[in-house]
């Protein structure tokens, strides 16, 4: 199977090992003053059935579903493995996994855990010809699983939102184009998570339109100390489960997020709220359907015109900006395009910058950081209460990163240069410029970065005449090996070939 498919089996069984070893912590922790543990309770006995129905009410409150004792991780395992041979355990797994789902139905958690696990298809042909070949593989992976050590109980760190993160980054990189769609690498989901919680003590939430598996809003929640809520959105089926299990497994709980499948352009779902924190990498220059009817919809509506169908670019902009609080950041990674083209983009760039005043920075990045494409990105700064309201900042950071295979990584140092370079708003030769407003309007809104940033390195003046007199060496230097060939010739009797 390829890498996207392996994905979904790999990261599902991930998730429900965690689910299953947080319900049995919380479990015994409730049990802990009757002296029994999780895993002793008799689900056949009256007395079995009145503890666990205790501890249901509990853990769906708490973790937002419940798992029997018999449907916890381990127990699936020790069954599979049932005298060291495999037993058969598909249904199981199957029916364990749908019980999760069905646990929270009627709750406030049912939106997070609908159809979570429905990419996980253990009917698939790819696992096995067989159903005992399928169940096989299966338990094989399940059994290794079952021996690593999520250590969930210590509170301090975060070993499995860790690992999870780095799976998701090793396939995202394995993926190609398709990544994309799931994954901001790191490195830029660093630069954007400083610079909208810079010089912030607390944080109410945080918003990414086009969240894939969500890992750009939980790196902004790295950044901050206290609790925060978090709001995504995102179109496709796949990568929004995959959110919903990244914001679990990270420990957020279900009240905490709030996470939607839909078209955020067309259907968005959380227009009537605005947020502190609004963060976004959306797919770069993709078609939109820029309906006429959408001109009077308030996101719109005060530009005068919609994004061209064929690039959503400002089309998405235009969306955040709205969905912006009066006291927020929104940071957003963008393709240079977006900086200079004209016609109704170059109407809607104006508008930000010479009625509304809202752009605050642009950054460029060096080619070749995303997966899936190698164009040039920049990230976008917008604040609509800016504190420096006279210019907008330029910081060209293209020529900065390293080189690993076929793609560019941006260095710690880069990226504490770029947040350093914003946070001071400094001049620095062939690297940042802050432009007026004046210097902006005389490039008539054209925020092409070489045009404010001039990163043209001088070359050395040429000695005309050190060139001349090597020129001179090299004719003598001919003559002689002409003479040469000459000789030979004439020795093997042959004409010479000039």
């Amino acid at each position: 199977m390829n890498a996207d498919e392996f994905r979904d089996y790999m990261l599902g069984f991930i998730f429900y090992k965690y689910l299953s070893e947080r319900m049995h912590l919380y479990a015994n922790e409730i049990l802990k003053e009757d002296g029994i543990l999780y895993e002793q309770v008799n689900e056949d006995t009256t007395n079995g059935q009145e503890i666990l129905e205790a501890v249901k009410e509990e853990a769906i409150e708490h973790l937002g579903y419940f798992l029997k004792p018999s449907e916890l991780f381990g127990a699936l395992v020790a069954r599979g493995k049932g005298n060291g041979t495999s037993k058969f355990i598909l249904d199981d797994l199957t029916t364990i996994l749908r019980h999760i789902e069905q646990s929270t139905m009627g709750t406030e958690s049912e939106d997070d855990f609908d159809n979570l696990f429905e990419d996980l298809d253990l009917t698939s042909s790819k696992l096995g010809k067989t159903e005992s070949a399928k169940n096989e593989l299966i338990v094989k992976v399940l059994t290794h699983l079952n021996a690593i050590d999520f250590g969930i109980e210590d509170t301090e760190s975060d070993i499995l939102g860790d690992a999870y993160e780095y799976l998701i980054g090793q396939f995202a990189s394995g993926a190609g184009k398709k990544a994309g769609e799931f994954y901001t690498p790191q490195q830029v989901s660093t630069i954007l998570a400083k610079i909208v919680t810079m010089d912030k003590e607390k944080l109410r939430n945080v918003y990414d339109p086009t969240c894939g598996s969500g890992s750009l809003l939980l790196r902004v929640a790295r950044e901050m100390k206290s609790e925060l809520e978090f709001y995504g959105q995102e179109m496709n089926r796949t990568t929004y489960n995959l959110a919903r299990m990244n914001m679990i497994l990270h420990g957020v709980h279900y009240r905490n997020f709030d996470i939607k499948q839909e078209d955020t352009l067309e259907h968005p779902q959380h227009s009537e709220m605005r947020f502190e924190a609004v963060v976004a990498n959306p797919p770069f220059s993709a078609k939109w359907s820029a309906n006429p009817l959408l001109m009077s919809d308030d996101r719109f509506s005060q530009y005068g015109k919609l994004a061209p169908s064929s690039k959503a670019d400002f089309a998405f902009i235009q969306h955040m900006i709205h969905q912006l609080a009066d006291n927020g950041t929104m940071a957003v990674v963008m393709p240079h395009g977006v900086l200079f083209r004209g016609a109704a983009e170059g109407h809607i760039r104006k508008y930000l910058i010479e009625d509304k005043n809202y752009l605050d920075a642009v950054i460029g990045l060096p080619a070749n950081i995303f997966y899936g494409t190698s164009i040039p990105t920049c990230i976008l700064v917008f604040k609509k209460c800016r504190e420096m309201d006279d210019n907008i900042l330029f910081i060209d950071s293209s020529q900065h990163f390293e080189k690993v295979k076929n793609q560019n990584f941006l260095r710690n140092e880069d990226i504490e240069r770029i947040v350093n370079t914003y946070s001071s708003r400094e001049t620095i030769d062939k690297y940042s410029y802050a432009a007026t407003l004046d210097e902006v309007r005389e490039n008539d809104y054209n925020l092409n970065i070489p045009r404010y940033v001039d990163t043209f390195e001088e070359e050395e003046p040429v000695d005309l005449e050190a060139v001349s007199d090597e020129l001179k060496a090299l004719e003598s230097d001919m003559e002689v090996t002409d003479n040469t060939i000459a000789d030979f010739c004439r020795q093997l009797n042959i004409s010479t070939p000039f």
